[in-house]
């Protein structure tokens, strides 16, 4: 199970998607909106996390998948790209394995099969942390997490700029998702307006049949920008953060016997967060910001 989003996502949109982020990587600063927030450092400061010595490794091999955009897809000219690869790239620069490094697209069904038969060394393709795959497997560290987000309608009359004001309002969220619980469980005030899928309970949203929607962070986003949404919308409050509703965050899958490789790439996302490399790569593949 990919970490999971609260709706199917549509390939050929996400496509677009990418698309739009490749081309704003090129468009004047000042064509732009304000720079997003920085990505949260899920790292302490004070922690200092050991560097094994990776000398005898023979090779790193990197497992992902193409249908996974901004993290994992190929690009126009069907090259493998997005966030994770380059994430990839970095981390072998780091622990200067980059000589060592492959970065192998399988789908994404065949990734954990593909990495209990050491097809391949670590998997950073979005899999989600569940309990039985700790069993098996290993996990780094977290380096990203996705939040849940409210959108409003610019149009309606919300006088505050906090989730208390919407209040009395209708607020969407798509129906049996881990959105609809975490808004029951975090806003007992909010009376939701059940969906029964993210199209409807967009398209309600831009047509102010409700004024406002609770779900996935990183989906709205990309949404609110996009020619679709006619600039009918924008986030409103937060980012909301829940493990407890969202899960653990991105990750990446390892074996459980190879602890110095696990304990090396943690080093390795520790770094980057600190220095600013991952926030480099965030504000490339999220233009318009999570958080």
């Amino acid at each position: 199970m990919r970490v999971c989003l609260s709706w199917p996502i549509s390939m050929a949109r996400l496509m677009m998607h990418a698309a739009l982020i490749a081309a704003s990587c090129a468009w004047p600063v000042a064509a732009q909106e304000a720079k997003p927030p920085n990505l949260p450092i899920l790292f302490d400061a004070r922690e200092r996390l050991p560097k094994p010595d990776l000398s005898t490794l023979v090779r790193l091999r990197f497992l992902t998948s193409i249908d996974f955009p901004p993290f994992n897809f190929l690009d126009q000219n069907g090259k493998l790209t997005g966030f994770h690869v380059e994430l990839a790239r970095k981390i072998c620069d780091e622990l200067d394995i980059s000589d060592k490094c492959q970065i192998q697209a399988l789908p994404f069904d065949e990734l954990q099969g593909a990495l209990a038969a050491s097809q391949g060394d670590a998997v950073i393709a979005g899999v989600a942390v569940k309990p039985e795959l700790r069993k098996s497997f290993a996990f780094s560290r977290p380096f990203l997490m996705l939040p849940a987000r409210f959108m409003r309608n610019l149009k309606a009359s919300i006088s505050g700029t906090t989730a208390a004001s919407l209040s009395g309002h209708s607020v969407g969220v798509v129906r049996a998702t881990m959105h609809e619980a975490m808004l029951a469980a975090f806003f007992p005030a909010i009376k939701p307006v059940p969906f029964d899928d993210k199209d409807t309970l967009l398209a309600a949203v831009k047509d102010g049949k409700i004024d406002a929607a609770f779900a996935d962070g990183l989906q709205l986003s990309f949404w609110v920008s996009s020619p679709e949404a006619e600039k009918c919308c924008a986030l409103f409050d937060g980012p909301y953060l829940s493990q407890q509703f969202l899960g653990e965050g991105m990750t990446i899958m390892l074996r459980q016997q190879d602890a110095d490789l696990t304990a090396a790439i943690n080093h390795a996302l520790a770094t980057l967060s600190r220095d600013g490399r991952l926030q480099e790569i965030y504000l490339r593949y999220f233009p318009y910001g999570l958080y």
